[in-house]
């Protein structure tokens, strides 16, 4: 029986969508499944794209997901979601933040930001979740923690235990801002 998960997670630089992964990879080897993951982030200092290839199961030979067949997408940036899009295997699900940020030729006015991202999503994704990440992780105490809500939406749509989850926050984020990230999750988890 194959219980391989295939997870890409895709952002922009500085959104900590490789701290998620991390996050993610903690809870998926608590719950007993071999992990392997890859980064890809070439220019995410400076806004670029950083995506995250993270394979969970009980054996797993390559980190790398191939186009097709990605089980989720979470992304903390929607143009980052629509971009990757094409790794998503037929019945997938796309897990999204809401958020807007411009890439740099949107900045310099050569572009202009597509319109109507989440729309094409839920139109060519029936399982899309769309959320305002960055305003529940504001309301949580953090709005650093936006990745952290959209992990907590990721679990509620996984087996994983419970108890896994938080002790992974508790491993991989700084002591300091846990009890704002706890609350993160708690929002994520509990979105509808």
């Amino acid at each position: 029986m194959n219980n391989t998960i295939n997870l890409l997670l895709a952002g922009v630089g500085g959104q900590g969508t490789i701290l998620a992964s991390r996050i993610i990879a903690y809870a998926a080897q608590c719950s007993g499944l071999t992990v392997k993951l890859s980064e890809i982030h070439g220019m995410a200092q400076r806004g670029g794209s950083v995506v995250t290839h993270l394979r969970m199961g009980d054996t797993i030979h390559s980190p790398l997901i191939e186009v097709g067949s990605a089980d989720i997408i979470l992304a903390t940036e929607q143009l980052e979601a629509w971009r990757w899009l094409p790794y998503l295997r037929q019945g997938g699900k796309v897990i999204v933040n809401s958020q807007k940020i411009s890439p740099v030729p949107v900045i310099l006015g050569l572009k202009s930001y597509p319109l109507g991202i989440l729309e094409r999503l839920k139109e060519n994704v029936p399982e899309t979740f769309s959320l305002n990440a960055l305003q529940l992780a504001r309301e949580s105490g953090n709005e650093k923690a936006a990745n952290v809500v959209l992990l907590g939406l990721l679990a509620s749509h996984m087996n994983f235990d419970r108890g896994c989850w938080q002790e992974a926050l508790k491993a991989v984020l700084p002591a300091k801002i846990l009890e704002a990230n706890e609350k993160a999750f708690q929002r994520g988890y509990d979105f509808k």
